[in-house]
């Protein structure tokens, strides 16, 4: 019996099982067709989702339903404009539900969505994008009896990893909550409940680009008492926390036709001056456990009223701290007499009428004082702002009175004295006669090493404020093997900090040695790995890549440069001396000027990184600089023209090229690289024997003494382009040789050059000469110079050079021949006037005609011998 029961009891397990895989393929298509008609029926919009998938075990006992990539996308006047996005939408429900008609609503039990985004925009109408519910076109529609295709009756929901955005284009306000996640129970079949709710998220606000929140991190566990037919929401037992800082609120919020209610409190649970700690962002803070206070710090508000579309609840914020203090524990330093006075207040429910008074802010840190008040109102249409700020900070005091997150402690004396009042309008238009600056703020014996051990000192800085510029009155500092003195004008100092708005700049700069290196950051150094004890480099995470170098879009400024001594990887100029000027992601360099290599160069172009791809475009002249020096040192110069240790003098040149820029360390991209170069070679000298070219040369044409060469004054034009250098035809003379030469190299050092020689046939060598003694000094003489042409293929290291001896000897022999055939033509025609003379022409005639082809032969094979053994060729 007890077998058969188990019999049973296993087959009805195992065809429960098979049920709760099978039922999802039966119920799936119809889930998906009410979510579709629920969906349809209800918005304006364009609604798409991925697939929805039906489950029996991921809530068992329940059912739960999976919408994948849910969005929703707005119509007109918000056309293309995201709604809602939700990576996956899960809804759970009781398994009965399935087997409803097609005409029963479906009950939905519990909610749950993950990665969403919410994107709430109102344009400058007031025009809201959420508003996509359908219309009733007839007032008879409002009488149907039919049932939704799905209802809800929610006891729980729960949303993860979701952003809400808030953006209102016409008060210029945006409000993005990220991170956010949030959860809440309770039984919505009730009118009045109870939700228990949790939720995390990070807040950031921005009104008219100016910003008040970043990140803020925020926590809320709270119980609210929930009326539905009110739409009424009270805060019970609730726990809030804006960053450490705890808060506790009282009061509810209710929903009415024409906005919201508010009529809320909100305190601190405690006085203790930790609060104040609390408040400040993670990400500069540190635990409060151990901290010592004294005094207190209290938030203590209220906002009470409507929230429309044309009013604010009045709410008043009072933050307040008296003689308090704090110390970290392992630290020094305490910080005292902290003194906060701030009150936020709104007293007539109008946005535009909310001010804040920051009375007073003051602490001490052993004897320095430093203290702000700042008094802001306006602040929707037209902020004004009235701020002091004055005191001394000893910089190498801060870390040890504030757990400061610093690889390296600061120093230096900080010393404020300034007033600002002006308005955004003022600042916006540039009516400076509307803004009121003065004082100064000076810096002095500030020292700072970064993680790389590079350290900065500024002896001294000196900031003047006047109501239209700040003016850089000193800048003395040194870093590395650097120097700079700075000082000038930096104009709109507001709009950029305010608005946005381009920061404008005119400055001087000297330095008695500046070491570029000095100024450059580099990625993290490499890791290291032990190995049976020895230390070894991680090549693979050998230094963090370095980002793509940008130069600023807001920056406007132009800099005048005189340095006497510039390093540059393995360059050093003196007497260095330009105008930088940098605007709209370029920068643009005018008459600088170095002395190097002997010589000086002159520079003019400009760089932007305006595009993915940096470019820049480049004027430069050289004059009388080594060209040992600068074809060694200088890599583009070797690429153009690999002459380094071959020929010695003097260069004069004007090179124009453009190309595009490593992204990371704006260094020339030598493919992209085109342009053009003319110079002139200046008391040069020819050193063949660290040339395989020359070298080889020499060895194949055997009249020419590479050494000899005499390249004074040689002019040449090249250009370059797509990784090719190519040498317009240029002459040189060797003695009464005329050489002429053209052809191309590439970047990659392959060459394709044309020699074509203009040679005397004296230069032919002892066998010419022999060759040449078998005529007459006038039949010599009257020899015509011998074209010899070549090419010179290969690469500089190892060259090849083929001479066209074929032709060569072609036109020596066609020389000789033509000249013998004249000569014995003449001598033929004397010979019949001797014949008619003495009746024996026949005999003579045929003599004659056999010694001129004897001639002939005898001709082509001695020149051919001739330019064979010349060019070292057998034949």
């Amino acid at each position: 019996m007890l077998k058969k029961i188990l019999k049973i009891t296993g087959i009805v397990l195992v065809v429960f099982i098979a049920a709760l895989f099978a039922i999802p393929y039966f119920f799936k298509d119809q889930i998906k067709a009410k979510i579709a008609e629920a969906i349809n029926e209800s918005v304006d919009a364009k609604v798409s989702f991925a697939d929805a998938d039906l489950s029996l075990f991921k809530s068992f006992p329940n059912a739960n339903v999976s919408i994948e990539k849910l969005v929703i996308i707005n119509k007109a006047p918000f056309e293309g404009d995201t709604l809602v996005s939700l990576g996956e939408l899960d809804l759970k429900m009781s398994i009965k539900e399935l087997f409803k008609g097609k005409e029963e609503p479906m009950s939905i039990e519990g909610i749950s969505s993950q990665n969403g985004l919410i994107n709430i925009i109102f344009n400058k109408d007031g025009v809201g994008n959420f508003d996509i519910a359908l219309k009733d076109k007839k007032e008879t529609q409002k009488d149907d009896k039919k049932s939704d295709p799905l209802s809800l009756k929610i006891q729980n929901y729960k949303i993860e990893n979701f952003t809400f955005r808030y953006i209102d284009q016409g008060s210029k306000i945006k409000m993005v909550i990220d991170s956010l996640n949030h959860e809440g129970t309770g039984d919505f079949t009730n009118s009045n409940l109870d939700l228990t709710t949790k939720s995390t998220a990070k807040v950031s606000l921005d009104m008219d680009k100016m910003n008040y929140l970043k990140d803020v991190k925020l926590t809320l566990d709270a119980v609210l008492g929930i009326d539905l037919a009110k739409s009424k929401y009270t805060f019970k037992e609730n726990k809030a926390l804006i960053n450490q800082l705890p808060l506790e609120f009282d009061g509810f919020i209710q929903m009415v036709e024409a906005g919201q209610i508010y009529d809320l409190k909100f305190k601190t649970p405690t006085s203790s001056f930790t609060n104040f700690l609390g408040l400040i962002p993670s990400a500069y803070a540190s635990s409060l456990d151990g901290v010592k206070t004294t005094g207190d710090f209290t938030i203590v508000g209220f906002a009470k009223g409507e929230l429309t579309e044309t009013t604010v609840p009045k709410f008043n914020i009072a933050i307040a701290s008296n003689n308090a203090s704090f110390q970290y524990p392992n630290l020094p330093k305490s910080v005292q007499s902290i003194v906060i006075d701030t009150k936020i207040i709104n007293e007539t429910g109008i946005l535009n009428d909310t001010y804040v008074n920051l009375d007073k802010l003051s602490f001490k840190i052993d004897q320095d004082v430093f203290s702000a008040k700042a008094n802001i109102k306006n602040i929707t249409v037209n902020p004004i702002v009235d701020a002091a700020l004055k005191g001394t900070i000893n910089l190498a005091n801060l870390s040890k009175a504030y757990p400061v997150k610093l690889d390296k402690p600061l120093a230096g004396i900080l010393k404020a004295d300034v007033t600002t009042n002006f308005d955004m309008a003022s600042v916006e238009n540039s009516q400076y006669q509307n803004i009121k600056n003065a004082g100064t703020i000076s810096l002095s014996g500030f020292k700072y090493t970064d993680e790389n051990n590079k350290s900065m000192n500024i002896s001294t800085a000196l900031v003047e404020f006047n109501p239209s510029r700040i003016n850089l009155k000193q800048f003395n500092a040194t870093t590395g093997k650097s120097d700079i003195a700075i000082n000038g004008i930096l104009e709109n100092f507001y709009g950029f900090m305010f608005k946005k708005q381009e920061l404008k700049g005119n400055f001087n700069m000297s330095s008695n040695q500046l070491a570029v290196d000095d100024f450059m950051t580099s990625g993290e150094p490499a890791k290291t790995t032990t190995t049976n004890g020895e230390a070894k480099a991680e090549t693979k995470t050998a230094g963090k890549p370095a980002d793509a170098m940008k130069i600023p879009a807001f920056l406007n400024c132009t800099l005048n440069a005189k340095a006497n001594t510039v390093l540059y990887d393995n360059l050093k100029l003196t007497a260095v001396s330009g105008k930088l000027i940098i605007k709209d992601e370029k920068a643009s360099l005018e008459n600088f000027k170095t002395s190097i290599f002997g010589g000086s160069i002159g520079l003019t172009g400009t760089v932007s990184t305006k595009a993915k791809v940096p470019t820049f475009n480049m004027n430069l002249g050289f004059n009388q600089v080594d060209i040992a020096q600068t074809f060694t040192q200088l890599d583009m110069m070797k690429k153009i023209a690999p002459i380094a240790g071959i020929i010695n003098g003097k260069l004069n040149s004007t090179i124009k090229l453009n190309g595009n820029l490593d992204a990371k360390e704006l260094t020339p991209d030598l493919k992209s690289l085109s342009g053009d170069l003319l110079g002139q070679l200046l008391s040069t000298t020819v050193n063949a024997k660290n040339s395989t070219l020359l070298n080889s040369l020499s060895s194949n044409v055997k009249f020419i003494d590479v050494n000899k060469l005499n390249l004074n004054d040689l002019k040449m034009a090249l250009t370059f382009d797509d990784g090719k250098v190519n040498i317009k035809p240029f002459d040189i003379k060797y003695q009464d040789i005329k050489i002429n030469v053209g052809g191309a190299h590439g970047f990659d050092q392959t060459m394709s050059y044309n020699i074509k020689m203009d040679v005397p046939a004296k230069y032919l060598g002892t066998e010419a000469n022999a060759f040449l003694s078998k005529l007459s000094p006038a039949d010599a003489a009257k020899l015509e110079n011998i074209p010899i042409s070549g090419m010179i293929t290969g690469n500089f290291s190892k060259p090849k050079v083929a001479i066209d001896t074929k032709t060569a000897i072609n036109n020596l022999t066609s020389q000789v021949v033509k000249q013998q055939k004249e000569k014995l033509t003449k001598q033929g025609a004397t010979a019949l006037t001797d014949l008619l003379n003495k009746n024996s022409k026949s005999k003579d005639t045929t003599k004659t005609a056999t010694d001129k082809a004897k001639t002939n032969e005898e001709v082509k094979t001695k020149a051919s011998d001739l330019l064979n053994g010349l060019f070292k060729k057998k034949k």
